[in-house]
């Protein structure tokens, strides 16, 4: 991630030249891709481990609980 994020505060600042820049969004990409395969097979293994039944989670860290009215 942060390879990536220098990636894109490079290009964006424009320091890159024309060909350095293309090869830094090849780069950066590679990288995205790579993120989300990663990512994807996070989200298999909590699926897994959470026998397919993801829990609510709430912004305070504690797990969400249900309302039954």
């Amino acid at each position: 991630m942060e390879e990536l994020e220098q990636l894109v505060d490079k290009m964006e600042g424009g320091e890159l030249p024309l060909e350095a820049a293309v090869a830094a969004y090849e780069r950066g990409s590679a990288l995205v891709k790579y993120c989300a395969h990663q990512l994807e097979k996070v989200e298999k293994q909590v699926k897994i481990l959470e026998g397919d039944m993801l829990k609510p989670f709430s912004s305070n860290g504690e797990e969400a609980e249900e309302e039954d009215e």
